[in-house]
């Protein structure tokens, strides 16, 4: 009788009929092949958010480098105002449940049960860890309005790198691809919904900032935490499995 291969989080797929597995791989929420890189950029991304929560804590005026961009960007013409208007909405509570409930529902139908977890926690985790940032930085625009850092900025990244995360853990994508995937699509979402933020005069560019690199920290974190208690549940109910399909084969 030979010996059943080790069960890894790498060959551990779903279950069929009978709790038997079906032989495809588990989809994760973070690609394996990513997560030292992707750590390390988590890693730096906080640092940035941090340094600069002390850079303009209690500020309420624009730096220099704000400054320049805002006059660039900010008052565009009516088209490209609706535009911004549209993205804004998406950040709005009504528009972003409508964007994750939409989300969820694709990746659920893609059998991806990870990424439509990651797609919930990593939304909540990263708009709560702006809210909780803007309290402590009181960094204000028009007045009382807390600016940094921005939590449309935060949201629109992490639903792009979630999305782009269940993309680079298919088969045949290399390590600098998937990360370069990864990067792009948070910096495609990011500088949209930025974009739109400065252009309707909700945020400073370095809140901008601060909400893209906030997404960056938050969401590598939350992929990994959401795959190790996949993996712990799984492991909890695999032996029931394997001890039943034994008892099968001995009466056979």
């Amino acid at each position: 009788m030979g010996h059943d291969p080790p069960v890894t989080a790498e060959n551990r797929g779903p279950t069929g009929r009978g709790g038997r597995p079906t032989g495809r791989p588990a989809p994760t929420a973070l690609p394996p092949a990513l997560r030292g890189r992707l750590g390390t950029i988590a890693v730096l991304a906080a640092l940035v958010v941090a340094a600069l929560g002390v850079l303009y804590a209690g500020d309420s005026e624009p730096g220099g480098a704000d400054a320049r961009i805002v006059t660039a960007v900010y008052g565009v013409g009516p088209s490209w105002r609706h535009v911004a208007l549209a993205l804004d909405f998406l950040g709005e509570p009504v528009g972003s449940a409508a964007l994750v409930t939409a989300v969820v529902t694709g990746c659920l139908l893609l059998r991806r049960p990870r990424t439509a977890v990651l797609v919930v926690a990593g939304a909540g985790l990263a708009v709560g860890t702006a809210t909780l940032l803007k309290s402590l930085v009181g960094r204000t625009i028009h007045g009382d309005n807390l600016s940094y850092p921005s939590g449309h900025t935060a949201f629109a990244t992490t639903l792009a790198l979630a999305m782009a995360l269940a993309a680079a853990g298919r088969p045949g994508l290399g390590r600098p691809a998937g990360t370069s995937l990864v990067l792009a699509a948070a910096l495609a979402a990011g500088a949209a919904m930025g974009w739109a933020e400065v252009a309707l005069g909700a945020h400073y560019p370095t809140d901008v900032l601060g909400g893209w690199c906030t997404a960056l920290a938050v969401v590598p974190t939350t992929a990994w935490l959401v795959d190790r208690a996949a993996d712990r549940v799984a492991d909890r109910r695999r032996p029931h499995g394997r001890a039943a399909d034994a008892g099968r084969r001995e009466r056979r």
